[in-house]
């Protein structure tokens, strides 16, 4: 991810008070963020609590996220509807802040359909919940944060297979109790809650450790003790580091919007969310993309539409260029799909690889391969030529020792009677002679002649 990313806090709207998720929103934010780069490399943080218990406020001095903050002069009332997102700044590992509705708001009344909706979702697609929790809160029986516990302990047992993640409690506005003891008593209600949540069958016997590794904070009142409050978030942000840089059990990035909306559509429709098998349909689904993206790119690479042009700069090394093309399509599929499961990029990157040799045989390679050995025929047509020609020149050379061979003997026959008929004889060798040589000669220039035209 390149420095101008990582300093600029983007922000949307993820899901709106109405209940409807913002993808087109979601997809633009991906894109600025660059978290499809990210691959497995990133973090979800997302923090839940009691409506003005300062959730905002508190990730935007963690996160240097900016998130709109409540206005103590315009009175206690809510600020946040449905959940927005943030890139966090100021930290070098990818991580994206969630800040959802607060619960408990007179606004929504007795419904809790809404409150429990994007509690489920959020503990479905974070790495890291956070969860507010009034100081004076803890150890009373009906105290605003039990009700809140309830609901995330109920909503998270509802999703099956749903990996381990971290469940932070900041204690807001902590008081002069020891922070061990404030700790001990919150997680002897978690237990007790925990306990009473209804579990089934199936998680009859699962402990609250299964789940979660839950971690305790305590933070200074933000307007009565600033100072304070900055030093216990500064401590908080170091222990949230090391969360946030293990965070790996989630979809790739380049996947997360497609997880969100589905598991946003589960959610509302009230079905099961059942973990694994909601990442192997992201799998399928995104190696599917990628595989008809490299497909596409394939198609309309300009090195490939010059090839398949059949230009005779190309020609010759043709099948060099081709393997290749075909070489880094698949490597750049392969570096796009690592991150997801193992046998269905493998069997996608198999599918592609067939419907990329099919397109190359439906396309000019007969043609070209044609014309590939079209010039090697020329080209060893011309070398055979020109062999011919040297053999039919050594032919001529041999002509023209035939007459010196012939003239000599004519000369050597010139004692008595001899002469005539000696002479006569060789008249007529060297006649025949000559015009064997005269042939061969002008039997030689004409191939030459041929050879040039058809060379030429």
């Amino acid at each position: 991810m390149d420095n101008k990313a990582k300093g600029q806090c983007f922000s949307t709207t993820l899901i709106n008070g109405d209940g409807i998720l913002n993808a087109q929103g979601l997809d633009k934010f991906i894109k600025q963020v660059k978290l499809g780069e990210c691959g497995l490399s990133y973090a979800i943080v997302a923090i839940m609590g009691p409506q003005s218990s300062g959730k905002s406020t508190l990730l935007n001095h963690l996160f240097k996220t900016n998130f709109t903050e409540m206005d103590s002069n315009r009175g206690r009332r809510q600020t946040t509807k449905g959940i927005w997102m943030a890139r966090c700044t100021g930290i070098t590992h990818c991580t994206i802040a969630m800040d959802l509705e607060g619960s408990d708001g007179s606004e929504r009344g007795e419904d809790t359909l809404f409150e429990r909706q994007i509690a489920l979702f959020a503990i479905a697609v974070s790495d890291i919940m956070l969860i507010n929790i009034w100081c004076h809160d803890i150890g009373r029986e009906h105290g605003a944060n039990k009700p809140l516990l309830r609901i995330v302990f109920q909503e998270m047992l509802r999703i099956r297979g749903l990996r381990k993640t971290t469940l932070m409690l900041v204690i807001r506005d902590k008081s002069v109790t020891p922070f061990e003891v404030l700790e001990r008593d919150l997680m002897d209600d978690m237990k007790k809650i925990w306990d009473s949540v209804p579990k089934g069958e199936d998680n009859k016997n699962i402990q609250l450790s299964e789940c979660f590794n839950v971690k305790v904070v305590a933070l200074s009142n933000y307007e009565r003790q600033k100072e304070e409050f900055g030093e216990d978030v500064a401590n908080m942000r170091e222990s949230l580091f090391q969360s946030i840089r293990l965070a790996k059990d989630h979809v790739p990035g380049s996947a997360f919007s497609l997880s969100a909306q589905n598991i946003w559509e589960l959610v509302k429709e009230n079905k099961e969310i059942d973990f694994p098998s909601h990442k192997v349909m992201v799998a399928t689904k995104r190696c599917h993309e990628i595989a008809e993206d490299k497909y596409s790119a394939f198609a309309d690479d300009k090195i490939w539409l010059r090839l398949e042009d059949g230009g005779e700069y190309l020609v010759r090394g043709f099948k060099e260029k081709l393997n290749s093309l075909l070489k880094n399509c698949l490597s750049s599929y392969d570096a796009e799909a690592f991150c997801y499961d193992a046998t269905i990029a493998s069997a996608e990157r198999k599918e592609l690889d067939k419907k990329l040799m099919k397109f190359v045989r439906a396309s000019k390679l007969d043609e070209l391969t044609a014309l590939y050995e079209k010039e090697k025929k020329k080209e060893n047509l011309k070398h055979n030529m020109l062999n011919a020609a040297r053999i039919v020149g050594g032919t001529a050379t041999a002509g023209a020792g035939i007459i010196t061979v012939a003239a000599a003997s004519a000369m050597a026959l010139s004692p008595a009677g001899l002469v005539i008929l000696a002479g006569a004889g060789v008249t007529g060798v060297v006649t025949g002679a000559l015009a064997a040589g005269v042939g061969v000669v002008s039997t030689t220039r004409k191939v030459v002649a041929s050879i040039k035209n058809r060379i030429g």
